[in-house]
């Protein structure tokens, strides 16, 4: 009982938010950001637990987008280094990825490839139908192994482990909980062909042909992705995946990329993707600052959600013509508006 006391304790004098004064403006212990110099903001207001030292969640590179749980210490305390890259061997990018290697795979990699070219083709003119395009991998094997070490490199660092699709875990919603039915309003339904399409993009990421997109570290932005070829308009970039948990159980959660799969008419119904535990590309991929007319430029995938057969999907999809080089960025919000991006750099 004292732990648990004490435990609450050391979160309320973390997180609450220092008194302002009408004289100076600063809080009744005179904290000030180490990097703004500013005592403004109490409640974004960081105390570094080793040296006591305040920071605003918005002047961390990268930004917290939430006060966090437990013990934070300050960048001085934890001296950051760059990730350690994952080893660029194929037998070991093959054995993280899970990828398929029989004889058999390779047959159907082949009619896969040949299936997409033509499909890419019919898709591409019919444009006006808004129909969904498979993304085009990387023709250089060498390439992907770099693209797909670079991801997995992320994944180490954050201590995700690799998944492809929602994972429904013990003690948090059940698969049977994911119904699109309880949209609030209705939720629109993904196309039998868009659904083929996604499908593929499933297949030839299970046989080791992944999008054309790298994982970078930024110092400002940290883990950040970039496309690694020219991708059109209306790609299918990635699924959102993660844990499917119900957003009561969630509410006080501060983790920095939980993802609405389901907005129900019942609360209490309403799910959430969380891809701390699991995940793929998406997890790396960073939200836009909606609040300026700058942010907004930079969005150029939106995150949509579907019924894909009865349940809820989120995809990422190119909303415009994206360069090679040009990093991957999307609105969070969506149309509830429920996650904070006016710090967003």
């Amino acid at each position: 009982m004292a732990a648990v006391k004490a435990r609450a304790m050391f979160l309320r004098r973390r997180t609450r938010a220092p008194k302002l004064n009408s004289n100076d403006g600063l809080g009744c212990d005179d904290v000030r950001c180490e990097r703004c110099g500013s005592g403004d903001f109490g409640s974004k207001l960081l105390l570094c637990d080793k040296c006591d030292k305040g920071y605003h969640i918005f002047c961390l590179r990268p930004i917290l987008a939430s006060v966090p749980k437990g013990s934070w210490f300050c960048p001085v305390c934890t001296s950051i280094k760059q990730p350690q890259l994952f080893p660029l061997v194929q037998t070991k990018i093959v054995d993280f990825f899970r990828i398929q290697r029989s004889s058999e795979a390779i047959e159907n990699q082949t009619q896969c490839n040949i299936k997409k070219r033509k499909r890419a083709c019919s898709l591409a003119m019919s444009k006006k139908k808004r129909k969904l395009l498979a993304y085009t991998p990387t023709e250089d094997p060498q390439r992907r192994l770099e693209q797909m070490a670079s991801l997995a490199t992320a994944l180490n660092a954050s201590g995700t482990e690799y998944s492809n699709e929602l994972t429904y875990r013990p003690g948090m919603a059940p698969r049977s909980a994911n119904c699109a039915a309880l949209e609030k309003g209705g939720m629109q339904v993904l196309p039998k062909e868009d659904v083929e399409t996604l499908n593929l993009c499933k297949r030839m990421m299970e046989k080791g042909e992944c999008p054309p997109l790298m994982v970078v570290f930024d110092s400002v932005e940290g883990f950040t992705v970039q496309a690694d070829r020219h991708i059109k308009d209306l790609t299918i970039i990635t699924e959102y995946v993660g844990d499917v948990d119900y957003l009561k159980n969630r509410e006080n959660d501060d983790g920095d990329s939980m993802m609405t799969l389901l907005h129900a008419s019942n609360p209490l119904k309403s799910l959430v993707i969380c891809p701390d535990k699991r995940s793929n590309i998406a997890r790396f991929v960073n939200g836009i600052n909606n609040f300026s007319p700058d942010g907004r430029k930079k969005q150029n995938l939106k995150c949509v959600r579907y019924d894909v057969n009865g349940e809820c999907r989120v995809l990422l999809i190119a909303n415009r013509d994206i360069r090679k080089g040009e990093r991957l960025y999307y609105d969070y919000n969506g149309y509830e508006h429920e996650y904070p991006t006016e710090h967003f750099v």
